[in-house]
């Protein structure tokens, strides 16, 4: 990504503009229609206002009597151009608000679609407060000068018609606003090339104080579990100074820049007077010239403005585009094939065969150099993964914290490519799947469930086609949601909140398994899906799931032993590495690690009951 640091800064800004007139021609010339109508008239009423006093006042006041045609002649002349100047204000702001409004629009769909292109790899390179931030201040940053823009365009249009009626009024006089726009222009080229670099750090600083809040809301609960609230609190202070240091560099330059351009046509209306004085007293222009001009540059001290604040933005228009196109251009999108088998109401085989797998690495970041780096992997954390999930069998993944189980779920399901191996269901390697084939065949539940804020119907269904309320109640019963679903007040209607916010985390668990059962997976894999769920619970699920009406092969990741133990086969990871597999007693008296690891639970949930009991024992006796 080029840096906006450069001196090319307005003419990289100009592209950007380019780039909205082209999105929306019609818009843009219906608001610059307004535009152009308001400036003729500002022009055209400096020598209205003129003609009443040169023609009107003025003989008025000499001889001591009005002409009351001419009067009232002044006085429609100057009502029509004020209703005329209405009519043009309202084109333009009409037209200059809805086209940078569909412009966010359009570029907020373009966006996030691309988000949903991108594979998983790219999303663990970038915080998700950063993308957040991509998708909202970065593009209204990109579009905020086509507010101004038409404004600006009927100002050019409105300044060529001024200096071309001042040269054929006084040739004098138009060489004092000749310098005048000069000096204008010229204070904006220095005011751009001063801000650019400050409004990138501004626009840069913003994603990451998003990127922190996000993180720390979005772990609030271990935040707190962990105490980590004061230093939460000192990192997000931290970025927020910096933003504050950012925005308060971008307001000093303002703050001088406004002003320069607030005076300059007041001071180039003050020589207008003091040169077309002398040039009256020579005979070179009358009063109704004199009184024009100086009329002129007065109103045309606001719209003069309108080039300013294009000009004013351009720099962060240029740092928000810029933060786009790094979305925008990004490559790597998951490509699908185009096998697409018949749908089969039998389970699905999976298999893996000397998979390999390493995280991406790379900085986030919109720094060239960096970006450049983005398709390095770092360390290796599978290795020469060889497996079998068969047709209508379980296969429990158990392994240390860090073993690479989530990693080999994600793999199973196409979330991420492997580095080497392949990974095939029925036979066909997943890259030459279609996606909806994928879709259709295999289902993931993550170990964080997700809700969205909507109803269960909506939660379970995700608007796939095929899935009505039967569809639904039979997946609540399999995931054994059905009961307190049905508890609910308005049942499948029920709003359950943001992130499932009225729902306890089993029960949430239990709505997302539901929603991958309602599309009929032929393979389901559960990354640790049901570990809020209470144990009776759990069996109850695993049990309906291997001998319900809806055939699956089932991969579950498990650190229960009564789960574990309901496994037709288990396969023990270390290190990235399968060290065993084989029945849950096999592993019991052949590996030690296995053995240890699956008993250590236990051994934690009878340290609890015996505390738990303790405490009820002293309870009672006090």
């Amino acid at each position: 990504m080029a840096s906006v640091t450069s001196r090319d800064v307005l003419a990289r800004g100009f592209r950007v503009l380019g780039r909205a007139i082209k999105d929306e021609p019609r818009i843009f010339a219906f608001a610059v229609g307004g535009s152009v109508l308001f400036g003729g008239l500002v022009v055209g009423s400096a020598y209205v206002i003129g003609h009443i006093v040169g023609k009107i006042i003025v003989p008025a006041i000499e001889d001591g009597a009005v002409d009351n045609a001419l009067l009232w002649l002044g006085a429609l002349a100057v009502l029509a151009i004020s209703v005329l100047r209405v009519v043009g204000i309202f084109g333009r702001r009409l037209g200059a608000g809805y086209m940078q409004f569909r412009l966010q629009a359009r570029y907020r769909r373009l966006v996030t679609g691309r988000y949903l292109d991108l594979p998983l790899s790219w999303h663990h390179r970038h915080a998700t407060g950063t993308l957040l931030s991509n998708a909202n201040s970065d593009v209204e940053a990109a579009w905020f000068p086509i507010a101004p823009l038409p404004f600006a365009v009927g100002t050019l249009v409105m300044l060529l018609g001024a200096v071309g009626s001042l040269f054929l009024t006084d040739w004098v006089l138009a060489l004092v606003g000749l310098a005048t726009f000069a000096g204008l222009f010229l204070i904006n080229v220095f005011y751009s090339r001063r801000m650019a670099p400050r409004q990138a750090r501004a626009q840069l600083m913003r994603g990451e104080v998003s990127a922190i809040a996000h993180e720390s809301f979005d772990g609030a609960l271990v935040v707190k579990t962990m105490g980590r609230e004061g230093q939460e609190t000192d990192r997000f202070a931290g970025q927020a100074r910096e933003l504050r240091d950012a925005l308060i560099s971008v307001g000093r330059l303002r703050g001088l820049f406004d002003p320069l351009m607030e005076t300059l046509p007041s001071l180039g209306t003050l020589a207008v007077l003091i040169v077309g004085t002398f040039r009256l007293r020579a005979g070179d222009i009358s009063v109704t010239d004199l009184v024009s001009i100086a009329f002129l540059f007065t109103v045309l001290a606001f719209p003069v403005r309108a080039i300013g604040w294009v000009l004013a933005e351009l720099p962060r228009s240029v740092a928000g585009w810029d933060r786009l196109q790094h979305v925008l251009t990004a490559t790597g999108e998951m490509r699908y094939g185009t096998i697409s088998p018949e749908k089969s109401d039998s389970p699905a085989r999976l298999a893996f065969d000397g998979v390999d797998y390493a995280y991406p690495t790379g900085a986030d970041t919109d720094d060239m150099a960096a970006a450049a780096t983005q398709d390095e992997h770092g360390p290796t954390v599978l290795h020469d993964i060889s497996l079998v999930v068969p047709e209508g069998r379980t296969v429990a993944l158990v392994g240390p914290t860090g073993s690479g189980k989530s990693t080999i779920a994600s793999l199973a399901v196409r979330l991420v490519d492997p580095a080497t191996g392949t990974i095939s269901i029925d036979g066909h390697d997943l890259p030459d799947l279609t996606a909806a084939a994928l879709a259709d065949n295999a289902a993931l539940v993550a170990q964080i469930p997700f809700i969205f804020d909507d109803s269960v119907r909506a939660n379970v269904a995700l608007d796939r086609p095929g899935i009505d309320d039967d569809a639904i109640w039979a997946a609540l019963r399999l995931a054994q949601a059905d009961e307190f679903i049905a508890r609910l007040p308005e049942g499948l209607d029920t709003m359950v909140g943001e992130r499932g916010t009225s729902l306890s985390g089993g029960q949430r668990q239990r709505l997302t398994l539901a929603r991958a059962l309602a599309g009929r997976p032929r393979l389901l894999v559960l990354d640790d899906a049901t570990s809020a769920v209470d144990p009776r619970v759990e069996a109850a699920i695993l049990a309906a799931l291997r001998g319900g009406e809806q055939p699956t092969s089932i991969m579950v990741v498990a650190y229960r032993r009564a789960t574990i133990a309901l496994a037709d086969e288990v396969v023990y990871i270390e290190h990235g590495r399968v060290v065993a597999a084989g029945t849950h007693s096999e592993l019991l008296a052949s590996t030690p690690g296995y053995a240890d690891l699956v008993t250590a639970y236990e051994r934690a949930e009878a340290e609890r009951e015996r505390e738990h009991a303790y405490e009820d024992e002293g309870a009672v006796t006090a």
